[in-house]
């Protein structure tokens, strides 16, 4: 495998040691770098580390510091912070066992691919993998990489495991102070079936190649047509003013809009036509009645 492990270390399940592997299970998107530039003379802004008093410094000289007091530091260097002792650096221990689904996705932050290290360590590296499949469970612990300790999940995927680093309680801002203001009623009954016909119309199976960074693209082509030192229409492609209605009519209109058939389904289950009225035959005159008109 040509890429470099993030972490080496075992996952350790009671008595059992797994010597394994962790892989970074994503990487950056393309992305447009962008450098300060001093326009009149069209070169690169530069930074240097100064201190005050002193100048420019070499950086070499410079250290990790901890403030604790306005002004006055505790001084640590990359050993000292290195050797701080926690077993989680190099071993994995799963503590406990959930259902997948009692995590709320919010705090799941990273994936990452576990491996087993060597041959030695394939086959308890499979028992544990098949046994997260049979039970459906997630194990949790304890992880220290990369100057932090993170919370980690493994559940079995593929031929191997997946780990999520997770973000701890007070990292995730209660929903409640958001969403407080949102009236607790129910919706229209006719807008909410409109609205599910529309998403039954547009789902599908997710493929994330159907996906793409269209501004990441757009700044390409901007670059592009600068180079070749076209002129630019910056008025192009400005979004239209979006209509500021927001009653019920316009809600109405713009699902049936939306679906295109001007509510199919949803349509004929929320406006149900009366029967139509019928329309009384006329009978044939009589003789008595033909005569009197004679």
């Amino acid at each position: 495998m040509a890429a470099r492990p993030y972490w080496k270390g075992q996952i350790r399940l009671a008595l059992v040691s797994i010597p394994v592997e962790i892989y970074s299970a994503t990487k950056s998107g393309a992305t447009i770098a962008f450098n300060q530039i001093h326009e009149p003379t069209g070169k690169r802004i530069k930074y240097e580390k100064v201190v005050p008093g002193v100048g420019p410094v070499d950086v070499d000289e410079i250290v990790k510091g901890f403030q604790y007091a306005k002004d006055q530091y505790v001084l640590l260097d990359d050993e000292e912070i290195e050797g701080v002792k926690l077993e989680s650096k190099k071993t994995l221990e799963l503590t406990q066992f959930v259902e997948a689904e009692d995590i709320d996705e919010i705090y799941f932050e990273k994936p990452y691919y576990v491996v087993p290290a060597d041959d030695l360590a394939e086959e308890a590296f499979i028992v544990l993998r098949e046994a997260l499949r049979r039970t459906g469970k997630v194990g949790l612990g304890q992880l220290a990489m990369r100057g932090r300790e993170y919370v980690v999940s493994i559940k079995a995927c593929g031929r191997g495991l997946v780990m999520e680093t997770l973000r701890y309680a007070d990292e995730v801002n209660k929903a409640a102070s958001y969403f407080r203001d949102i009236a607790d009623s129910d919706p229209d009954e006719d807008l909410l079936d409109l609205a599910t016909t529309l998403i039954d119309k547009k789902t599908g199976k997710f493929d994330a190649s159907d996906f793409h960074d269209r501004y990441v693209e757009a700044l390409k082509e901007l670059i592009e047509r600068k180079k070749k030192g076209k002129t630019l229409n910056l008025d192009d492609g400005k979004d239209e003013k979006a209509p500021s209605g927001s009653n019920v009519v316009d809600l109405m209109a713009a699902l049936k809009k939306s679906i295109g058939d001007g509510g199919g389904k949803a349509k004929a289950a929320s406006a149900k036509k009366a029967p139509a009225k019928k329309t009384p035959t006329k009978k044939a005159p009589t003789k008595t009645a033909a005569r009197k008109r004679a």
